[in-house]
């Protein structure tokens, strides 16, 4: 099966005499393929997405996505990669306050230079898919938190993304919606959307990922393929485990 991602021995420490955040890891993931990356507060959750996001470059090691080094992109060729082939959710979804819910959907899509007509056709499709169509001319701070997410993974998935990051998308959910929520993700990975979930919640690493991967201290400790899950190999170089910076926070 062809990668979509794959890291090789890359490590990141954001001061040069600092620890490192992540240490000599090398990835790789599947096309299609849903992995949910655990460990610790300060392990290097974080920083692993930020890193596949082109948000963080590399100290050393070497990023590809669809066949391509985003490491040795320069920031507007960064920038353009995530628009049109990144989609990030977040924790607590990031929406624009003083926009409604469609014109949050459709930012993303005007920024990448879509058209008007075509992004709201494509956003309409998926707040109908996403069973929040009621909502779009309301605020965000008018609706729940399970359709604030909604609404967030809408847009990320408004530029028909080769691959969803997400950092806690249920960590700022109750237990009930956050399953509901869980449960979309692992639809839409049945639908072929490839994704990456950084999570505390060892529950939903195992019901809604095909891998789980365990990172401890900035190196990967360990990966286990869930029931039916995928096998796309990974590898931690090195063996004794160091103290990793913590994470860096998601930009939007």
């Amino acid at each position: 099966m062809d990668a979509l991602i794959e890291l090789n021995e890359v490590s990141k420490r954001y001061d040069n005499d600092g620890a490192f955040a992540v240490e000599d890891v090398s990835l790789r993931v599947a096309s299609g393929e849903s992995v949910a990356v655990m460990g610790p507060s300060g392990s290097g959750k974080s920083t692993l997405l930020n890193l596949i996001a082109g948000l963080d470059r590399p100290t050393a090691g070497t990023v590809t996505v669809a066949g391509q080094r985003i490491d040795s992109l320069s920031e507007t060729s960064l920038a353009k990669y995530r628009r049109q082939r990144v989609g990030m959710i977040f924790q607590f979804f990031n929406l624009l306050d003083d926009l409604t819910v469609a014109d949050n959907v459709l930012l993303p899509a005007q920024l990448a230079g879509a058209s008007r007509i075509e992004a709201k056709r494509r956003g309409d499709e998926l707040l109908d898919r996403l069973k929040i169509s009621q909502y779009k001319q309301a605020y965000p701070a008018r609706l729940s938190g399970g359709e604030r997410q909604r609404v967030a993974i809408a847009r990320a998935l408004v530029n028909s993304p080769e691959l969803l990051l997400a950092d806690e998308p249920t960590g700022a959910l109750d237990t009930s919606t956050g399953e509901e929520i869980g449960e979309l993700l692992r639809e839409l990975n049945q639908a072929g959307q490839s994704m990456i979930m950084v999570t505390h919640n060892a529950d939903l690493a195992v019901r809604y990922a095909s891998r789980t991967i365990q990172i401890v201290d900035g190196r990967l400790a360990e990966g286990r393929p869930a029931d039916g899950g995928l096998g796309a190999g990974i590898t931690a170089g090195g063996t004794a485990p160091r103290t990793g910076a913590h994470a860096a926070k998601w930009q939007s």
